[in-house]
């Protein structure tokens, strides 16, 4: 148990460095004297202080709270079907949520978007109504598919059947909205604003405390649902809360972010590999801390430092989440 502490205080430490150097590295390289000068002065009207406050701040606040997020979210997802690989992106629901955004940008929300909280909370209610769709519609087929591999095809028919619709929305619409839904689609923390970061740390604070009350059912699930109806759990109602909690996760960062990938499933097993447990009590914190820190170094490096280029986050997630993956499937072969 010393060596979990241990290992909870050096990601602690890590994660603080990170969000330093996140706000400090970029385009315009900026000190530890200055930015702490700039952290006490306030926004002062220089420059450097409107850099700091309005852009990268936010960007590495929003960094934390999306990767903590979507980590939760494929925690959750993998202990309910009790699938390795489940989770928002693979399962299809971020497709799902995508074609909430696409409806909302390029069939309804058309004129009022990005103007302040009201708009954003119209992206972000049909990217969860899109994410709770897809995510009801495979726990439906997963009741009568148990095999790993099959959910997963499903997921990923899920995927293709949104992202059809998609295509569909994208052929009547203007050229200006589907090329608005295109840059969305390749992910960016930097385009977060303040009012819409409150809205995502708002759902995933909550959505972590809600992980917390579930920790009990959650490891109770890792056996069987009838070892936990044995144990007094409520499985319709712990099934019911992790549809909650996934689907406004997976919605509301998924509609100011874009449809980040594989973080969801990567960062679980990382978890479980660096502390070699199971038990939720320790992979539920772990699972915060090791998406945050995951995702400030992917947003640092898709800031490319030096340079004034910005890679899109999904291009770098993928360089990071898809070898895991790869690696995950091998075990189960190994395993099979």
């Amino acid at each position: 148990m010393q060596t979990k502490k241990q290992i909870f205080i050096y990601l602690s430490v890590a994660l603080v460095l990170l969000f330093i150097a996140d706000i400090a590295l970029g385009s315009v390289r900026i000190s530890f004297t200055q930015l702490l000068e700039i952290m006490m002065s306030g926004r002062d009207g220089s420059p450097l202080a409107y850099i700091v406050w309005d852009i990268r701040l936010p960007k590495a606040i929003a960094a934390i709270m999306v990767g903590s997020g979507l980590s939760i979210a494929g925690l959750l997802l993998q202990s309910l079907f009790r699938n390795p690989l489940a989770g928002p992106s693979v399962l299809g629901i971020s497709s799902g949520a995508s074609l909430g955004v696409a409806t909302y940008v390029m069939a309804g929300g058309m004129g009022v978007i990005s103007f302040g909280l009201l708009s954003s909370g119209g992206l972000a209610l049909f990217s969860i109504l899109g994410s709770s769709l897809v995510l009801m519609a495979v726990m439906g087929v997963s009741i009568k598919v148990n095999d790993t591999v099959s959910l997963l095809i499903v997921g990923i028919m899920f995927g293709s059947i949104t992202g059809s619709l998609v295509s569909v929305l994208q052929y009547f619409s203007s050229a200006d909205l589907v090329q608005h839904f295109i840059i969305w689609t390749f992910g960016s923390l930097a385009a977060i604003t303040w009012s819409e970061l409150i809205l995502i740390s708002v759902v995933v604070l909550f959505s972590s405390f809600g992980t917390l009350l579930l920790i009990k059912p959650l490891n109770a699930f890792l056996l069987s649902d009838e070892y936990a109806k044995s144990m007094g759990v409520s499985v319709k109602q712990t099934r019911n809360s992790i549809i909650v909690i996934s689907s406004l996760i997976a919605g509301v960062i998924t509609a100011f972010a874009g449809p980040i990938v594989f973080v969801g499933v990567a960062v679980p097993h990382l978890s479980r590999n660096l502390f070699i447990t199971s038990d939720h009590r320790v992979l539920v914190p772990a699972v915060l801390l090791i998406g945050a820190i995951l995702m400030l170094v992917c947003d640092i490096i898709s800031q490319l430092p030096g340079t004034t280029m910005v890679l899109p986050i999904n291009s770098v997630t993928a360089l990071f989440g898809a070898p895991v993956v790869i690696w995950i499937i091998l075990q189960n072969r190994k395993k099979s």
